[in-house]
């Protein structure tokens, strides 16, 4: 059946109005939630180290090296470290205390990020030829689509209540830990990486969702595009970013 031809209808000068309006309340709160935070330090961005509350917790903070999908250290990243506002990683604390009862554990890729590692990522993003990373972390998708839904022009994590994880099953004694199989690795640009995606294996979906419940006990919410990624739902300063290098 052949559409037919449509002609666009103006709209009312009073649904133009309230158009306008809602773009200006959006366009607020969008300046609302990217306030730069004049701190300098950790310590006066509230940021703490989450291995002051869990010494031996499992970290590879993939940024501050080159196994990540700019292929180098990044911006900000001075030394390999999770840091997160205190109430936060006191939730994650307890979701890490409750894995353990059960031989399970976390491991983190990424917590806090500074301002200027997202201005990093931007810039990568716009550089068109390099596709050094391509093969490993958006082998379908053209580079130049990942600025949006993948790579934001400013990141929730840069707030301090976000990190990048995943979860391990231990042995009976709570070592030998090995990372649960998601279907993914971190930072993979593609549907597959959905939380839901229903390409992968029912055994995968269920680690994604095991992971999901744990987190959630604990007041975290992951976004739907990224297994990996969870939000604090109460976030402390939840419209306001720091640039605080991560040392």
């Amino acid at each position: 059946m052949t559409a037919r031809s449509i002609t666009p209808r103006r709209p009312a000068p009073a649904l133009l109005a309230a158009l306008c309006l809602l773009m200006a309340a959006t366009t607020a709160r969008a300046e609302e939630a990217t306030t730069l935070s004049p701190a300098k330090t950790a310590a006066e961005a509230d940021l703490v180290d989450i291995r002051t509350l869990v010494p031996d917790i499992a970290e590879d903070i993939k940024y501050a090296g080159h196994d990540n999908f700019v292929g180098a250290p990044v911006d900000g990243y001075l030394a390999p470290k999770c840091l997160l506002k205190r109430p936060v990683a006191e939730a994650l604390a307890r979701v890490e205390r409750d894995l353990r009862a059960q031989h399970q554990r976390l491991k983190l890729w990424d917590c806090y990020r500074p301002a200027r590692a997202v201005t990093h990522f931007v810039r990568w993003a716009h550089d068109l030829s390099d596709q050094r990373t391509k093969a490993g972390h958006y082998p379908r998708l053209a580079k130049s689509v990942l600025l949006g839904d993948y790579i934001a022009p400013v990141s929730g994590h840069s707030r301090g209540g976000t990190a990048d994880l995943t979860m391990e099953q231990c042995d009976e004694h709570g070592s030998h830990c090995k990372k649960l199989d998601m279907g993914t690795h971190f930072d993979f640009f593609d549907v597959r990486a959905h939380t839901d995606a229903p390409d992968v294996t029912p055994a995968q979906h269920a680690n994604r969702l095991r992971l999901r419940v744990a987190m959630e006990r604990e007041g975290f919410r992951n976004y739907p595009l990224e297994w990996w990624h969870y939000t604090w739902a109460t976030e402390p300063t939840p419209h306001t970013i720091y640039d605080v290098p991560v040392k």
